[in-house]
């Protein structure tokens, strides 16, 4: 989808910069940007992703890393 949008020119200035250097365009730069922005803000995003992590460490039989993650996930705010 394309759309516009405003930024400051200093802001445009780095991402311009960072694209070249990677070898990609400002399009892909900022669709990435916003999607990792978008993942580390959304609560239901991080709460997936931690599960999926002790999913696959109880898949792995290491009984008690699956134990204390869960013992100090238990104990944590989201």
């Amino acid at each position: 989808m394309k759309t516009a949008i405003s930024i400051p020119d200093e802001v445009f200035d780095v991402a311009e910069k960072l694209a070249r250097r990677q070898g990609v365009s400002r399009s892909r730069l900022f669709s990435d940007a916003v999607r990792e922005y978008v993942a580390r803000h959304a609560p239901d995003e991080i709460t997936d992703a931690m599960n999926r992590v002790v999913a696959n460490v109880g898949k792995s039989g290491a009984d008690f890393a699956v134990a204390a993650a869960k013992r100090v996930l238990t104990h944590e705010q989201w």
